[in-house]
């Protein structure tokens, strides 16, 4: 039986494991209760999507500001999971990015169910960054669907997106696995966002209503936060600091969309003019495959 505790202190201080379910931006807030009140041998895994950026244009993954702030591992859970159908049972499957093989497999048999499949890899920074990264993509194809195009554009959308997605890995955390974009938390949940995610839907209707992003959150998501405008402002903020923007045409383009700089027409001009060097092989990124 579950029981819900108000305080997160109460609720988590004779834990085992933790799971962190929150948008991003209260990760701080929830975390600093916890700080040296947790049992020495808590591990966390986080569901989490999203960066943390620094002054200075600096930035961390989630799982790292929680594993810094507590002090404890912290693994990742991502995947193609839209909620609704995970409640409803409807099969699908997920990925868990962990590198302890005992906690990892510990996570798998406490997850998994006949209807929930979990993978287990040790990529654990790409599995994270394709949770988060699949959201800003998602808001480019709402805004073709906004615009009218069809299926095609869409495909186009996510395979400069999933090429963006690859290219950030190389940039930031090279060494990253070719497998793991195979896997749900890649490519598999970059298509199931791209054709139903909330982020699809807020930005469509976005062109369609000539409301701002702050308003269509508050009207369609129930109190739910939209993590794909956040998250392209939470990227472009390091790519701009970096001067990488031109490395990045597609990430770039939703977010200055997002802003109201570009107007959702500019969609197809990105895709028209994305530049194709940066879809080189893998191989060629110095990315290596799961062995």
């Amino acid at each position: 039986m579950s029981v819900a505790v108000p305080d997160v202190l109460d609720a988590a201080k004779d834990a085992d494991v933790l799971i962190f379910v929150i948008p991003h931006q209260f990760i701080k807030r929830i975390c600093q209760p916890l700080v040296g009140n947790l049992k020495p041998s808590t591990v966390g895994i986080s569901l989490i999507k999203g960066f943390d950026t620094k002054e200075g244009g600096g930035f961390t993954l989630i799982s790292y500001l929680i594993r810094d702030q507590l002090n404890i591992p912290v693994s990742v859970l991502m995947g193609a999971n839209l909620a609704g159908e995970v409640a409803d049972e409807k099969f699908c499957e997920t990925t868990i990015g962990c590198r302890d093989i005992q906690v990892g497999r510990m996570y798998r048999d406490l997850i998994q169910t006949d209807y929930f499949r979990v993978v287990v890899v040790d990529d654990v920074e790409a599995v994270e960054v394709c949770g988060a990264l699949k959201n800003i993509v998602a808001s480019g194809a709402g805004f073709v669907d906004g615009l009218g195009y069809g299926d095609n554009t869409k495909a186009a959308i996510i395979r400069l997106g999933l090429m963006e997605m690859i290219k950030f890995c190389e940039v930031f955390y090279p060494g990253s696995k070719l497998g793991t974009f195979f896997e749900s938390c890649g490519v598999a949940d970059l298509i199931t966002t791209c054709y139903g995610g909330r982020n699809r839907r807020v930005a469509e209707a976005f062109v369609r209503s000539g409301k701002s992003i702050e308003e269509l959150e508050k009207e369609m998501l129930n109190g739910q936060k939209l993590q794909g405008p956040y998250t392209a402002a939470e990227v472009n903020f390091m790519l701009k600091t970096k001067n990488m923007e031109d490395r990045f045409p597609l990430f770039t383009a939703i977010h200055q969309i997002c802003l109201g700089d570009l107007t959702p027409a500019a969609m197809i001009d990105c895709i028209r003019n994305h530049p194709e060097h940066i879809g080189l092989p893998l191989r060629e990124l110095g990315m290596t495959e799961h062995s």
